[in-house]
C-alpha cells in the first residue's frame, strides 16, 4: 500500500516466495530472491511515451512491454548496486552479537 502497510496480496506473495525458497532449497538450489515494487512502472513509461510525443494508439501497443523492460532494468540495476551505507552498518552490527 502507498502508506507502507502490506495488504493481502503482498502477504500472499511473501508466502509464495517462502514456499518457493523451501522447495528450491530441498533440491539443493540456493537462488537469491528479492522483492521489487513495480506499482509506478506503467505510469513512468507512459509519461516517457507522452513526452516522446507517441500516439495514444502506439502507447497502447507498447506500454506493457515497455513497463516490463522498465521493471527488469530497475531490478537488475538494484542487484548490481552496492547496498546503502545504513544497510552495511546493520549487517556489521548483526555480526557483533
Amino acid at each position: 500500500n502507498m502508506d507502507g502497510t502490506e495488504g493481502p496480496r503482498c502477504q500472499s506473495i511473501r508466502q509464495f516466495r517462502e514456499n518457493l525458497a523451501q522447495f528450491l532449497t530441498a533440491d539443493g538450489i540456493d537462488l537469491p530472491m528479492m522483492f521489487w515494487d513495480e506499482r509506478w512502472s506503467t505510469a513512468a513509461v507512459q509519461r516517457y511515451m507522452i513526452d516522446a510525443d507517441m500516439s495514444r494508439k502506439r502507447r497502447a501497443e507498447l506500454v506493457d512491454k515497455a513497463a516490463a523492460g522498465y521493471i527488469l532494468d530497475g531490478a537488475l540495476d538494484a542487484m548490481n548496486r552496492p547496498p546503502p551505507i545504513w544497510a552495511r552498518e546493520e549487517d556489521e552490527d548483526a555480526g557483533d552479537s
